[in-house]
């Protein structure tokens, strides 16, 4: 108990000018790979560590080394992995914006209105056969394809999405990222792929489609140009000719959003 108040007697005000400037590093640092697929990987050395503290108490010398050796590997790797954040903190600082507010999260009318949004601007463009690529972000971000395309940072409506995608215009070729209930941008390139049992008659927006939802949690709306019918990709897997009620239904229960006439609530969303 003496050793404790004599601590809390050396501490200063600078010591909490110090640890207040490491918190606000640290949470402007995650902010910033919070939105791409980095922070999956942190999580990841998170379990990692977590597990070698385990096995350290309980005395498990063989798994405690594997994993000491694992976190080594990790923390030499972590330049690679994390470049494009680094540079992107590197240069955001340069320009003074390293210190920035961050977007709320909207509320449920808000998404429930992103939804509707999506369903009506899908049945305009598959009723004049106009091919589209939607992506919209869930919880894994997807900041690095974000940069790939024409940053637009707009509200989301259905004309909005349509004039993106009407054709011979500079954006219409490349896909939509939405993000909460704004578009992110425009014009987008998505990994293709390269899975050997895709039907051959499935163009480019759905192998993007696909090779996007493979390595993300992201869901992806698409458009045949062709037959104007609706595919989502989902998980890597693709669901086509999907009606208005459908995708509404869809997008409702993946996104999580609970409708506001249901009251009830499954046990296991507890």
């Amino acid at each position: 108990m003496a050793e404790i108040l004599s601590q809390f007697r050396n501490f200063q005000f600078r010591s909490a000018i110090d640890i207040v400037v490491v918190a606000v590093v640290f949470y402007q640092f995650y902010m910033l790979i919070k939105r791409t697929r980095a922070v999956q990987l942190v999580k990841g050395v998170m379990v990692l560590v977590a597990v070698s503290l385990i096995a350290r108490y309980f005395e498990l010398t063989t798994v405690s080394w594997l994993l000491n050796k694992l976190l080594q590997m990790f923390f030499f790797a972590i330049p690679v992995v994390f470049q494009p954040e680094l540079r992107k903190a590197l240069e955001q600082l340069g320009r003074g914006r390293f210190f920035t507010r961050h977007p709320s999260t909207p509320g449920l009318d808000t998404q429930e209105q992103v939804v509707e949004e999506l369903v009506r601007c899908t049945q305009v463009l598959s009723k004049t056969r106009i091919g589209a690529l939607i992506v919209i972000e869930r919880k894994t971000g997807i900041q690095d394809f974000i940069e790939t395309g024409i940053k637009i940072d707009g509200m989301l409506s259905s004309e909005f999405l349509v004039n993106i995608f009407i054709p011979n215009t500079p954006l219409h070729d490349g896909a939509v990222i939405v993000r909460q209930d704004r578009v992110a941008a425009a014009g987008c390139f998505l990994p293709l792929s390269e899975n050997p049992s895709i039907q051959k008659e499935l163009g480019t927006r759905h192998r993007a489609a696909l090779g996007l939802t493979e390595i993300t949690d992201a869901m992806a709306i698409v458009v045949s140009e062709e037959t104007g019918a609706i595919s989502v990709g989902i998980d890597g897997a693709l669901t086509r000719f999907m009606d208005e009620k459908m995708l509404r239904e869809l997008l409702l229960r993946e996104l999580e959003i609970k409708s506001l006439s249901s009251s009830v609530i499954p046990f296991w969303r507890w």
